[in-house]
């Protein structure tokens, strides 16, 4: 297993220049109501393909209820609706036409904690291909494999995968919710603190495995954590609320200028510890 300075050092090995990168998502004046209230205010960032970006800032300041915006799960919340536009390969997400069952698909999400379903670990990383129409079990079998494998569990699981998802540490059931999310070959995956929950020795395999499929899959992840946001992320974004009590960006760029160079006092006052 790779070191945390091992992962962060080959990470940021792997940035190009932006004009040499493809762009994957678009953020442009992205806002975020509840009804009447504005929780997310006019973001707009760029976010290339096969790379990791990590949201930061203080808690209330809107981290999660902007992911979450991606792939429209702020929809399934009462009263909240959007101004501005999230784009996937150059395509609208929030216009009537589109399939959010489809954005949901293409853009998949882990949560904070383990939530495996009340099934087998097998089951559960075959839920989404049989929701798509997958049934052949010869096709099943390489799925359940190839996403155990790409989430770094399969050893761990190959001789128990008809026992239930529940029954395993905690650490290996966020892996299990990762190939859950692979097994539908999502283009981007978004992560909600997915360490937060874990002990230490299963955070940094989750770090390994996000340095590992990121070969493969973009990945956007909001973090309290700023080791592992410096260990792990090729970008920043930096969140602040106003005065309105909204979230705002006031940052993003490459990782190493937030945490070594970051043009907002706030920022670095942040990431220091001085303040949040």
């Amino acid at each position: 297993m790779q070191s945390p300075l091992q992962i962060q050092t080959s990470l940021k090995e792997n940035i190009l220049d932006s004009e040499n990168q493809n762009i994957k998502m678009q953020i442009e004046n992205l806002s975020i109501f509840y009804r009447d209230f504005r929780a997310v205010a006019n973001v707009s960032m760029t976010i290339y393909a096969k790379k990791i970006v990590a949201i930061i800032g203080p808690s209330g300041c809107g981290k999660s209820t902007l992911l979450r915006s991606f792939n429209r799960m702020n929809d399934l919340v009462s009263g909240s609706h959007i101004e501005g536009q999230v784009y996937l390969d150059g395509e609208p997400l929030y216009e009537r036409n589109v399939d959010v069952v489809d954005v949901r698909r293409r853009i998949g999400m882990v949560f904070q904690r383990p939530n495996p379903f009340p099934k087998s670990i097998y089951d559960n990383v075959a839920y989404g291909p049989r929701l798509y129409g997958v049934n052949r079990k010869s096709d099943l079998d390489e799925i359940v494999e190839r996403s155990l494998k790409q989430a770094a569990l399969w050893d761990e699981v190959k001789n128990k995968l008809h026992q239930s998802g529940l029954s395993i540490s905690g650490g290996q059931q966020q892996r299990l919710c990762i190939a859950r999310a692979i097994a539908v070959q999502p283009e981007v995956i978004l992560m909600d603190e997915p360490a937060s929950a874990l002990d230490p020795i299963s955070t940094l395999k989750i770090e390994e495995l996000m340095h590992e499929i990121v070969k493969d899959y973009t990945i956007i992840i909001v973090t309290h954590n700023m080791q592992q946001a410096a260990r792990v992320s090729n970008y920043t974004a930096m969140m602040m609320i106003d005065e309105q009590r909204a979230g705002r960006m006031i940052e993003f760029n490459d990782t190493n200028i937030i945490f070594t160079n970051p043009k907002d006092k706030r920022t670095e006052d942040y990431v220091t510890g001085r303040f949040g």
